[in-house]
């Protein structure tokens, strides 16, 4: 199982999300965290939101794969919540999950509609917050997939 996020943001290093990665490698998962930015993101950001929105998509679209071992989720403020029992389902049987988090001025509506979509809770977070919570949910599933008491 391969986990990927890719998230419109610099690089940071952050020992709680390579806490998570370490974790996930110990179920045979591999969790790899890809923060994407650009100089056309950059130039997009101080032209407009919608440029902004339209630079992510670019961004992200090579990373889309529309197949049945293949899961790609867009995390939304707007989009549904799930438990973490639904989460674990969602992401079991599946070779590869690629989850999407956006830049500030968050995803354009046609981008969403071409996946699916999932909201860890209607607040805005900060990506560092963000990465450390669904890295965080994803060793949770995980666990529970494996029946693991982690998740007690």
């Amino acid at each position: 199982m391969k986990y990927n996020l890719y998230c419109i943001s610099k690089a940071d290093s952050q020992e709680l999300v390579e806490d998570f990665v370490m974790k996930c490698r110990g179920f045979g998962a591999q969790l790899l965290i890809h923060d994407i930015f650009s100089n056309a993101i950059a130039k997009a950001q101080k032209i407009s939101a919608d440029k902004a929105k339209e630079s992510y998509s670019q961004a992200f679209m090579p990373f889309i794969k529309n197949t049945p071992s293949h899961l790609c989720i867009a995390l939304h403020p707007n989009a549904k919540m799930l438990d973490s029992h639904q989460f674990a389902n969602l992401i079991a049987n599946h070779q590869e999950v690629n989850f999407f988090i956006a830049g500030a001025y968050g995803f354009e509506e046609g981008f969403l509609r071409s996946l699916k979509t999932l909201s860890l809770t209607p607040l805005t977070l900060s990506h560092k917050i963000a990465k450390i919570v669904l890295c965080e949910q994803i060793y949770r599933a995980l666990s529970i997939i494996a029946k693991h008491p982690y998740h007690k």
